[in-house]
C-alpha cells in the first residue's frame, strides 16, 4: 500500500510514497511524545526563532515548493504561490504574538495570587486534506507548536510529496527532531494512534463522514478535537449591492482553488431587485473563466483534484438538471485528458436535486432568488452547515442586517470569505467545531490552567 499522487492536468502518476509499517508508526510516536518533554520547555523566543527559520526557508523556495502544489492536486500555479506566501506569513503571526496570546493572565479573587496559565497539552494529530495541502497544515502547525505542543500529520494520500516536504521543512529550519512528524498511515492505522495514551488530542480538516468518525474516536478515549468540515456558504446580494464589484468577486468566491474550498461561496442568494442583472452578468462572467493547464498564466480555472471528484460533481450537476434545474453556464465534462470541469451556473434548483442538498465541491454555483434581504438570510440560513458567508451591500443598515442575521462562524461584508492568521476560523452546526488562527487558535491545544494561593 502506498500514498500515490497524479497530476489532475494529465491524469499521469507523479509520486509514490509506502506507508509507514507498524515499526516506523511506533518509532515515531515514541520520538514526538519524548521530544515533547522537552520541547514544552523551550521559551518563546527559542520557538519563534525556528518558526520565522521556517518561514525564510518557504519565502526562499516559494516557486519550486508552488510547483510541488499544482503538480500533486491541480491549483493554478498563482494560487499556489499565494499559498505559500500565506504560510510564510502564518508562521511569522505566531512567532510574533505566541508569547502574548498564550502570557499569564492575573485574576483578582479572593486568593494572594490566582489567574490562568495557558499551557501545551502534547502530540496533537492532525488529519488534513489535499485542497490547500500545505496552509490547512500550517494553520494547525504554526500556533500548536508555537505553544509547545508537537505536530503529528496523518496527510490525504494523493498530496505525499507536499506532506513529506513538510516535515523535512522543519528539520530544516533547526527544530528538533519529532516537533513535527509525518505519518503515512492507513486510516485503520488512524484510530489506533489517535487511541495511543500518548496521543493528547486530534484536529481534522475534511469531510462531515470523516468528521463523525473522527470525533467518535476522540470522545471514546477523552481526547481534546477540533473540526473543521465542509460547507455551503451563502454570497448575498442585497438591494444596495454595487454589482460592478460584486458579480467579478462572485465568480473568484466560487472558483477560487478551482472550486474546492470549503468556505467557497456555493450559494448565491440575490433580492428580486437585482436578480436579473446579477444573473446574466454572473453567467456571462462564468463562461468566460479560462480553463486549461495550471501552468499557463493565462489559466484561471484548473481541474478538479481527481476523475472520481470530477464524476461526482458532473453527476451532482445532471441530476439537478433532470429534475429540472437549469445550467446557463457550463455543465459538460469537457473532452480531453486531465480532470478538467467548466465554471457552471445552476438556477431553479429546489432540495430535491443533489445540488440543492449536498456540498459542490468545484466550480459550480447555485444562484437561487429572494423576496428581500430578510428572505435572502433566511434562505442563507436554510442550510444544515454553517461555516462563512459573505454580504454585498453598500447600505450600512443593510451590512449590519447580514452580519447579525446570517447564522455561521464568519461573515464578511463585501469581501470574499477567507482565513488569516489574526481571525478566528471555524464554523458551527454540522460544519463542525472549535476554531483555528487568531488568538481563540491557539488557545484550542493548550490546558487552560487556573491557579490558586490562599491569603495569609
Amino acid at each position: 500500500m502506498a500514498y500515490v499522487a497524479v497530476n489532475p492536468a494529465t491524469g499521469e502518476e507523479v509520486a509514490r510514497y509506502p506507508y509507514h509499517d507498524q515499526d516506523e508508526l511506533e518509532r515515531r510516536l515514541d520520538r514526538a511524545h519524548q521530544t515533547w518533554l522537552s520541547w514544552r520547555q523551550a521559551g518563546f523566543d527559542e520557538r519563534g526563532a525556528k518558526m520565522i527559520a521556517a518561514a525564510e526557508l518557504l519565502e526562499a523556495e516559494l516557486p519550486d515548493v508552488a510547483s510541488l502544489l499544482t503538480t500533486e492536486m491541480g491549483k493554478t500555479f498563482a494560487s499556489a504561490k499565494g499559498e505559500v506566501a500565506k504560510c510564510a506569513l502564518c508562521m511569522r503571526y505566531y512567532a510574533e504574538h505566541a508569547a502574548e496570546y498564550l502570557a499569564t493572565e492575573p485574576v483578582a479573587t479572593a486568593g494572594a495570587e490566582s489567574g490562568v496559565r495557558y499551557e501545551a497539552l502534547g502530540p496533537v494529530l492532525a488529519i488534513m486534506p489535499w485542497n490547500f495541502p500545505l496552509w490547512q497544515v500550517i494553520r494547525f502547525a504554526a500556533p500548536a507548536i508555537m505553544a509547545g505542543n508537537v505536530g503529528l500529520l496523518k496527510h490525504a494520500s494523493n498530496v505525499p510529496g507536499t506532506a513529506d516536504f513538510l516535515e523535512q521543512l522543519f528539520r530544516r529550519a533547526g527544530f528538533p527532531d519529532g516537533v513535527f512528524t509525518n505519518l503515512f498511515a492507513s486510516i485503520e492505522d488512524v484510530a489506533t494512534v489517535i487511541a495511543d495514551d500518548r496521543v493528547a488530542a486530534v484536529t481534522l480538516t475534511g469531510s462531515e463522514r470523516a468528521g463523525r468518525a473522527v470525533a467518535g474516536q476522540a470522545g471514546q478515549h477523552l481526547k481534546k478535537s477540533v473540526l473543521e468540515l465542509g460547507g455551503s456558504d451563502p454570497f448575498v446580494v442585497a438591494d444596495s449591492a454595487d454589482l460592478d464589484r460584486t458579480v467579478p468577486l462572485a465568480v473568484t468566491a466560487r472558483i477560487q482553488n478551482n472550486g474546492q474550498s470549503c468556505i467557497a461561496s456555493k450559494r448565491f442568494v440575490v433580492v428580486a431587485s437585482r436578480a436579473d442583472e446579477f444573473l446574466s452578468r454572473f453567467t456571462a462572467a462564468m463562461a468566460a473563466v479560462p480553463m486549461g493547464d495550471p501552468f499557463d498564466p493565462a489559466t484561471v480555472l484548473g481541474p478538479v483534484v481527481s476523475a472520481a471528484q470530477r464524476d461526482e460533481l458532473a453527476a451532482q450537476v445532471a441530476d439537478s438538471v433532470e429534475k429540472g434545474a437549469t445550467a446557463t453556464a457550463g455543465g459538460h465534462v469537457p473532452v480531453g485528458p486531465g480532470f478538467f470541469y467548466p465554471a457552471t451556473v445552476l438556477t431553479g434548483v429546489d432540495p430535491s436535486m443533489r445540488a440543492g442538498c449536498e456540498e459542490l465541491f468545484g466550480p459550480v454555483g447555485v444562484v437561487h432568488v429572494a423576496d428581500d434581504l430578510d428572505g435572502a438570510i433566511a434562505v442563507a440560513n436554510d442550510t444544515p452547515w454553517g461555516l462563512g458567508a459573505s454580504v454585498w451591500a453598500e447600505d450600512p443598515e443593510e451590512q449590519q442586517r447580514g452580519i447579525e442575521g446570517i447564522e455561521a462562524g464568519m461573515v464578511f461584508v463585501n469581501a470574499i470569505v477567507a482565513s488569516t492568521p489574526e481571525l478566528p476560523f471555524g464554523g458551527i452546526r454540522r460544519s463542525g467545531y472549535g476554531r483555528e488562527l487568531g488568538r481563540h487558535g491557539i488557545h484550542e491545544f493548550t490546558n487552560v490552567k487556573s491557579y490558586f494561593v490562599a491569603p495569609e
